[in-house]
């Protein structure tokens, strides 16, 4: 059974006041991004222009590296975070005898 770990985060709530309406009113609003993440095995067959890559725990099988790399068509749109900056990318010896 795999065990999580729960982190809690404080959102600080921006205070807005718009200059541009007749009405004067203040409302508060929670700075947060819309994202998607996915699996290297559901993103197969897929193009994206942005792709960001958390390699922090070395999960890979044979060929799943290049399958997350190759998702982006520019190197610049690729964005990967390691820890140490490396990875461990997992070849079966048959794979590399020619």
């Amino acid at each position: 059974m795999a065990t999580f770990e729960v982190k809690y985060m404080l959102i600080p709530r921006i205070t807005i006041l718009p200059t541009d309406v007749p009405i004067q009113f203040k409302r508060m609003q929670c700075p947060i991004r819309l994202a998607f993440a996915m699996t290297i095995n559901k993103s197969k067959g897929q193009t994206m222009s942005v792709c960001g890559l958390d390699l922090c725990t070395p999960c890979f099988s044979n060929g799943q590296l290049y399958v997350a790399c190759s998702r982006v068509g520019k190197p610049s749109s690729r964005f990967v975070i390691a820890k140490d900056g490396l990875t461990k990318n997992i070849v079966h010896v048959v794979a590399l005898r020619g």
